[in-house]
C-alpha cells in the first residue's frame, strides 16, 4: 500500500478524467455504483476485469458509506482516470484518512474483508487526504487499456 493519494502522480504520466459520479451516503448507492460504472466505462473497452473492477468499486464505497462522517450533509464521489495504460479509480468521503486500515476480520464478522479484497486484487491501492476534504482511496489497475 501506499499513502501517495492517487498512487500513479509519480510514474510521470498525466491522469485522464474519464468520469465520475456522486452518491448519497446510503446503502443503496453501493449497487448504484457498480451500474454506473459499468454503464460509463463500457464505451471505453476495457481490457481489465470489470468483473474485479465493479467489486473493488463495491467494497470502498460501501467502507465509504459505513465509515465516512461529517457534521452537515455530504456525498460520496467515485471519479476513474485513464493513466496511460492503467484505470485509476478514486472514492471520496468525509472520515479521516488515519481510520483506512486493513484488518483482520473475525469469521463470524459481516464487515472486515473491503480493503484485503482491494489489496488482492488492485495492482496497487493508496489512502490519504482528498482534495474535496476528508479522505480518498484509490485503486489502480496496470494494463487496463490496450496499449
Amino acid at each position: 500500500m501506499n499513502d501517495v493519494t492517487g498512487g500513479s502522480e509519480g510514474s510521470g504520466v498525466e491522469p485522464v478524467h474519464i468520469g465520475a459520479m456522486t452518491l448519497y451516503p446510503v446503502p443503496e448507492s453501493v449497487a448504484r455504483a457498480r451500474r454506473w460504472f459499468r454503464k460509463f466505462t463500457d464505451p471505453h473497452e476495457l481490457v481489465c476485469s470489470v468483473d474485479d473492477c465493479v467489486l473493488m468499486i463495491s467494497e470502498l464505497v460501501t467502507n465509504a458509506v459505513l465509515y465516512g462522517e461529517a457534521e452537515e450533509s455530504w456525498r460520496v464521489r467515485v471519479e476513474w482516470w485513464r493513466v496511460g495504460e492503467a484505470l485509476r479509480v478514486d472514492v471520496h468521503n468525509p472520515g479521516f484518512p488515519a481510520k483506512v486500515r486493513m484488518r483482520e476480520a473475525a469469521a463470524d464478522e459481516a464487515h472486515g474483508r473491503g480493503l484485503r479484497l482491494v489489496d488482492a486484487l488492485a495492482d496497487s491501492w493508496s489512502a490519504g487526504p482528498s482534495h474535496f476534504g476528508g479522505t480518498v482511496v484509490s485503486f489502480s489497475v496496470d494494463e487496463a487499456w490496450k496499449p
